[in-house]
């Protein structure tokens, strides 16, 4: 995506099921907008302004919904280990990992882990193996967190998509698109009916699942104020291409992070305004390329 970041997927075939680690060479500024009426999340708060700590450590994303919230659990065990997090001690440290999750439960597949007398859930292996595949180069489409996801009436996807800003720097998006909503080829119409192919003929949603997540990156300096503003902004990217968007059955997260090193005492308003506004070009590309869709 960005140098400085590097991302590992991982998934299961047989459960339609992932997970996907973005890991920065060292702590970042983070910032979280949730607009979905339906989210899973995890340390959220704690990227508030008003909070404690200034520089978070990675970013989980992962299917499964409640269970693939233990992903973040297993990866923060591994960076402790590694010595990478908040020095408590001389000897424990400890990660801040903020996550989020999509439903992807009831997708057709193996799900047994969660019947009594299953097994255990796949998320804390998958985190292990995302860990160990985690590149400078990506992979997109039915990988890691959205392996099992559906898009509309489309296969779903990860997307991945990369801007210059006018004035300097760089800023990229990827995102796990799992929508109630379908992907627009062309612009949303402004009238007409509102497409709901996830409904099939049925009166309740909760059939394949919903929630689109994901990240957008930058290596410009931000304050966490900034950082905010600029999920915020990202979000418009996911209106432009999904309809409907923000559903009370969708997750819909967004992190924001930027990977330098600098602490802005405040960031370039005309700055922040074009940075935000290239990251929501970057995210309407993601959706389209997480589903195959031209960009």
């Amino acid at each position: 995506m960005l140098p400085g970041l590097k991302v590992g997927h991982a998934h299961c075939p047989s459960t339609r099921t992932g997970v996907t680690l973005l890991l920065p060479d060292a702590p970042v500024v983070m910032a979280c907008d949730v607009r979905g009426g339906g989210p899973g999340t995890r340390e959220t708060d704690a990227l508030e302004p008003s909070t404690l700590v200034e520089r978070v450590h990675g970013l989980v994303l992962a299917g499964g919904s409640v269970f693939g919230l233990e992903a973040a659990s297993e990866l923060a065990m591994i960076l402790a280990r590694a010595g990478i997090g908040l020095p408590v001690t001389d000897e424990v440290f400890v990660p801040v990992l903020p996550s989020a999750i999509l439903f992807d439960l009831a997708n057709g597949g193996d799900k047994g882990w969660a019947r009594p007398g299953g097994g255990e859930p796949p998320y804390r292996r998958l985190a292990q193996e995302a860990y160990a595949s985690l590149s400078a180069d990506p992979a997109e489409g039915p990988v890691g967190a959205a392996h099992g996801a559906r898009a509309g009436s489309r296969a779903g996807g990860i997307g991945i998509a990369r801007a210059t800003l006018d004035r300097g720097g760089s800023v990229a998006a990827l995102v796990a698109v799992n929508c109630f909503g379908e992907v627009e080829a062309g612009e949303p119409p402004r009238h007409g009916p509102v497409p709901m192919p996830k409904l099939g003929g049925r009166t309740q949603v909760y059939g394949e699942g919903n929630t689109t997540i994901g990240a957008i990156v930058t290596d410009l300096p931000l304050t966490r104020p900034a950082a905010k503003r600029l999920a915020m902004m990202a979000h418009d990217g996911l209106a432009r291409v999904i309809r409907p968007i923000h559903t009370p059955f969708d997750g819909d997260s967004l992190f924001a992070m930027s990977l330098s090193a600098e602490s802005p005492a405040r960031v370039e308003p005309l700055l922040l305004a074009e940075l935000g506004t290239r990251a929501a070009d970057c995210v309407a590309r993601a959706v389209r390329r997480a589903v195959g869709l031209p960009e």
